[in-house]
């Protein structure tokens, strides 16, 4: 029987890792082809930056198994080893005092038979480790705190450009373009057209588009004629937040490598200094960037310039580092560049993996809604869209968590932090 041809759209986290995994389990993986704007790892995507952080801290015991899962890939897939993109640092986290999320944690670590991870400290043993670099930190917020020897960082660019040219070095075809309709025949969706015009055509279509999934899918939403509660926006919608970058040399490099992952709160992170000297911040200020489609439906769309955040995110976001690491911002001194990074969000912060529910485009899935915390599954998630192509059930545990919503519960998230409340005009 032939295999169906299957294009992917998107060479973020979840199309690099499905192409693999489904060339792994092909006879025929030139049958499969990515498709995306750029060579990876290709930009601007969420999952391109520089370094993201491993983690299983999870109140969700769904994702603290599947984080351990793609731990032990990160450390035995060969290629991965090779190139030492992940740095187990391990991390340390800081707490509110009115968060429940310690106990949970500790709990689901507890009965997955981990509990040896947590490691209590009290806040003069934080202050004093890893060289006193937290002795300024203003700790009057958080009322515990603990160090995990497990968690780490990778290189997240770089990994992601590794697993797709183990990809392409089996078979799989890459395509440039960046996608910009999805064309519908009697059969389906049955093919995407590009910029240029390229038409590229497949028995089977994923989308792994993230932050523009919702503004690819508008022209087609429209033909189908479908009302707001059925379009992917419903589902999974574009978010940004801003990232701030220190360049760091020398013995000031020297001395921030020895900081683990810093984790504050549900406020943000610090992810130690790469190689190339680069100490990154992250913040939990979400926001989203709402236009309107051509027939007047309000979706979410990435800002066309990734590089540059507007003052008033600057400000946010000096306003997070200074009670964090005060002694960076010493002399006046400023990150020396910042980034909007956007990826999907869903309601409950689960991704989106599945098959469109609608019967007249029922050969088109989705692969979206990272959350901003999918990245660390890049090893092994793409096991599981491969699955759902290939209509194989992943279990009812995961099939519920990752399927389209006709409705969503308001029970509590995964990473419920980072659900956008503001508007990107609101810092401009």
């Amino acid at each position: 029987m032939k295999e169906e041809s299957i294009l992917i759209a998107g060479t973020g986290t979840f199309g690099v890792s499905a192409a693999y995994h489904l060339a792994r389990s092909s006879s025929n993986p030139s049958r499969i082809t990515l498709l995306d704007r750029g060579a990876p790892p290709s930009t601007p995507a969420a999952s391109t930056d520089i370094n993201k952080i491993i983690r299983a801290d999870y109140s969700d015991p769904l994702y603290m198994s599947l984080r351990f899962e793609a731990i032990e890939a990160w450390k035995s897939l060969p290629f991965f080893q090779d190139a030492g993109v992940y740095h187990q640092c391990g991390w340390i986290a800081m707490d509110k005092k009115d968060s429940d999320q310690p106990r949970i944690i500790r709990k689901n670590f507890c009965d997955s038979s981990r509990d040896d991870v947590v490691i209590d400290m009290t806040e003069e043993e934080v202050k004093s480790r890893w060289g006193g670099l937290l002795q300024r930190t203003d700790c009057s917020p958080f009322g515990s705190y603990y160090f995990n020897p497990s968690a780490g960082w990778v290189d997240t660019g770089k990994a992601l450009a590794i697993m797709a040219d183990e990809a392409v070095k089996m078979g799989v075809k890459y395509e440039i373009g960046e996608a910009r309709r999805i064309i519908r025949g009697e059969d389906g969706a049955h093919a995407i057209e590009t910029d240029t015009g390229a038409v590229f055509k497949a028995d089977k279509i994923l989308l792994a588009t993230g932050a523009w999934t919702g503004q690819l899918m508008s022209s087609i939403e429209d033909e189908l004629q479908l009302p707001d509660e059925e379009r992917v926006e419903h589902q999974a919608s574009a978010a940004g937040v801003c990232v701030a970058h220190f360049q760091l040399r020398g013995a000031e490099k020297e001395a921030y490598a020895q900081l683990p992952v810093f984790v504050y709160g549900e406020q943000g992170e610090v992810l130690p200094p790469t190689d190339s000297g680069v100490l990154k911040f992250t913040f939990a200020t979400s926001f989203k960037n709402i236009t309107r489609t051509a027939s007047g439906h309000e979706i979410s769309v990435p800002v066309p310039d990734q590089e540059k955040a507007p003052l008033g995110l600057q400000k946010d976001s000096i306003n997070f580092i200074k009670p964090r690491l005060p002694q960076v911002l010493d002399d006046d001194r400023k990150p020396d560049y910042y980034r909007l990074c956007w990826d999907s969000i869903s309601p409950d912060q689960q991704p989106l993996i599945t098959q469109h529910p609608n019967p007249s485009v029922s050969n088109l899935y989705f692969a979206i809604g990272g959350s901003f915390h999918c990245y660390k599954f890049l090893p092994i998630i793409g096991k599981y869209v491969a699955n759902v192509i290939n209509g194989v059930s992943n279990g009812l545990q995961k099939d519920q968590a990752w399927a389209w919503k006709s409705a969503h519960k308001s029970n509590r998230g995964v990473h419920e932090t980072l659900v956008p409340t503001r508007l990107f005009r609101e810092f401009v």
